[in-house]
């Protein structure tokens, strides 16, 4: 293990909220801020991609065919995801979450003005996603495999890497985690709301606890 320093700035990428890109929804009945995707090969245009949806008015998400979907509410007073199938889910504030398969047909229902949703989208056959919720209070402690990548997305207040670039996060800014020949150690320090996501190639996903510490 080696502790990732300054001198390897490919490990470490920073996503600022306002770099973000606005796209439209496949269907090209919403709108999106595409903070990553994750560059795929062949036909696949990404194998990973993580996105903030803007939910306006009542209307058809986009299928999305062998890839997995994880929506997280990110503002306003809610979100119904309402199934072809008949399920009907209600995402409430603060922060409620789904993981369902991008084939389902659905419709989302926002809650009034303002409701937008954190968008993770993965293909199974090629990756392992992970993610987990958790308070910021001082110090946390991540450590990142090679060929694994981790996401930091701050959800409320401030994070800051004490080695590497250690630019403060504030709310909506994203950094990722990689490793290059050997594991490395991340200690993040601030005060808020982070959600983590933790990328394994198949192949290289046991199933094990995950290493954090805080």
């Amino acid at each position: 293990m080696h502790e990732t320093t300054s001198g390897e700035p490919s490990c470490v990428q920073r996503i600022d909220a306002h770099e973000a890109q606005r796209v439209r929804w496949r269907n090209g009945l919403g709108w999106t801020r595409e903070i990553h995707a994750e560059p795929g090969a062949g036909a696949e245009a990404w194998i990973w991609r993580l996105s903030i949806a803007e939910i306006e008015q009542t209307a058809a998400f986009s299928r999305f065919e062998g890839v997995e979907r994880e929506l997280m509410l990110l503002t306003g007073d809610g979100l119904t995801l309402h199934f072809e199938d008949g399920q009907v889910s209600d995402l409430q504030p603060s922060h409620a979450r789904l993981r369902f398969s991008g084939e389902r047909a659905l419709r989302g229902e926002p809650a009034g003005p303002g409701v937008s949703a954190l968008n993770l989208m993965w293909r199974p056959d090629r990756i392992e996603a992970s993610t987990w919720h958790r308070p910021l209070v001082g110090t946390m402690v991540v450590f990142v495999d090679p060929g694994d990548c981790w996401l930091l997305h701050v959800l409320a207040g401030h994070a800051r890497l004490v080695t590497g670039d250690t630019r403060l996060l504030e709310r909506g800014d994203t950094v990722m985690l990689r490793a290059l020949d050997g594991r490395c150690r991340y200690v993040l320090d601030g005060g808020g709301e982070v959600v983590l996501t933790r990328f394994q190639p198949v192949a290289l996903s046991p199933i094990r606890s995950p290493d954090l510490q805080v």
